[in-house]
C-alpha cells in the first residue's frame, strides 16, 4: 500500500470545477446496477452460518449506500485496461470490509451512533454480541472472496494489499487514534497549534478513511495487470482523494441534515471532537477539499479518458449534499 504524506497545509481552492451531479450520479448508479447483485450473491453462504448472524452481516452489507470503493475499484480497473467482471471479487471485498469497519465503528465502545444510512445501526437493529460477530465474520469473508474470486497471484498481493489498508497501521490503527485524542488517552491536542492539529488530523484519516481507498484503487489496478507507473498514479490519486472525501465528511457533519445524509449530524462538536471545520473554519476547509480533489484529478491525467469517471468523482466529492 501506497503511503501518503501528511503536509499539513491550507490550500486556497480548485482550478476546476464541481462534476455535473447528474453525470457522476447515473455513474453510481451504474455501478450499483453492477456491483449490488454480487454483493447479494457473496451473502448466500451455507446452513453453518448461524442465521442471525447471516441476517445482521445481509442487513450491513445490503444496505443503501454510495459504493465508493466498489467505483473506485471498477473505475481504476478501467483506467487501466481491465475489466469489471475480472474486478468485481475484490470490489465486493473492499465493500465486505467497509461495511465491517461501519458495524464496528458503530458500537456503544466505539463511536455510540444508533443511525446509519437511514436505518437503525446494526447493534440497535440486533444486539451488539451480534453486531460484533457480524463484522469479525464481513472481515474474514472479505479475504475468502478475494481468494476464490481471482487469480492465485492477484488474489496473494490483492489480500496483502487488503489487509494491509484494514490493520493496526491504517484503517484500526486511525480509529485507534482519532479514539485516543477523543478519550484523553494522549495529550490534550487542543492545546497543539493549528499547524501541528491539521497535521494530526491528517495523519489520522489518511489511515482511518484514505486507507481502505487507497486499497481500492490499487487491487482495481491490479485485477487489471497494471505496471507500476499506474499504480503509482492511482496511489497518488488516492492519496488526495481521502482527504477530500474526508473533510467534505466534516462539512457535512458540521452544516448537513440527518435527513439527507441518513446519521446523526453534529455529533463530532457536540464531542468537543477535533475536525477540519473545528481546527481551521468552515471556508478553509472547503477551500483545502476542492484543492484536494483538483490534485487527485491531475494524479490520474496520464490515464487520459480512461480514468474520466475518477476525474468526475474526485470533483463530485466535495460538493455532495450526502
Amino acid at each position: 500500500m501506497a503511503s501518503c504524506q501528511t503536509a499539513g497545509r491550507l490550500a486556497s481552492g480548485s482550478g476546476g470545477p464541481p462534476a455535473p451531479s447528474g453525470d457522476i450520479a447515473a455513474a453510481l448508479e451504474r455501478v450499483k446496477t453492477f456491483i449490488e447483485p454480487r454483493l447479494d450473491a457473496a451473502m448466500q453462504l451455507s446452513g453453518d452460518a448461524a442465521p442471525r448472524l447471516l441476517d445482521s452481516m445481509r442487513y450491513s452489507l445490503l444496505a443503501p449506500g454510495k459504493r465508493l470503493r466498489p467505483a473506485l475499484v471498477l473505475w481504476a480497473a478501467g483506467a487501466c485496461g481491465g475489466d469489471w467482471d475480472s474486478a468485481a471479487p475484490a470490489a465486493v471485498a473492499v465493500e465486505m470490509i467497509h461495511a465491517y469497519s461501519l458495524v464496528h465503528d458503530d458500537l456503544p465502545a466505539m463511536d455510540d451512533d444508533d443511525l446509519r444510512r437511514g436505518r437503525p445501526t446494526c447493534h440497535r437493529a440486533f444486539d451488539e454480541a451480534t453486531a460484533i460477530l457480524c463484522g469479525d465474520a464481513l472481515q474474514a469473508l472479505a479475504f475468502e472472496t478475494l481468494a476464490r474470486g481471482m487469480p492465485a497471484a492477484t488474489a496473494a498481493r490483492g489480500c496483502l494489499v487488503l489487509a494491509r489498508a484494514s490493520g493496526a497501521e491504517a484503517l484500526v490503527g486511525g480509529q485507534a487514534d482519532d479514539l485516543a485524542a477523543e478519550r484523553g488517552w494522549i495529550p490534550d491536542m487542543t492545546a497543539s497549534t493549528a499547524a501541528e492539529q491539521v497535521q494530526w488530523l491528517e495523519r489520522v484519516h489518511r489511515r482511518k478513511t484514505g486507507a481502505l481507498f487507497l486499497a481500492a484503487l490499487e487491487l482495481g489496478g491490479l485485477s487489471a495487470g497494471a505496471d507500476a507507473a499506474r499504480l503509482a498514479m492511482l496511489a497518488s490519486y488516492g492519496c488526495a482523494f481521502g482527504l477530500a472525501f474526508q473533510i467534505a465528511d466534516d462539512l457535512l457533519d458540521a452544516e448537513g441534515t440527518e435527513a439527507a445524509l441518513g446519521k446523526r449530524v453534529g455529533k463530532d462538536a457536540g464531542r468537543g471532537k477535533l475536525t477540519f471545520p473545528t481546527v481551521v473554519g468552515l471556508e478553509p476547509s472547503r477551500a483545502r477539499g476542492l484543492a484536494l480533489a483538483e490534485e487527485a484529478s491531475l494524479a490520474v491525467a496520464g490515464l487520459g479518458t480512461d480514468a474520466a469517471e475518477l476525474t468526475a468523482l474526485a470533483r463530485w466529492i466535495v460538493a455532495r449534499d450526502h
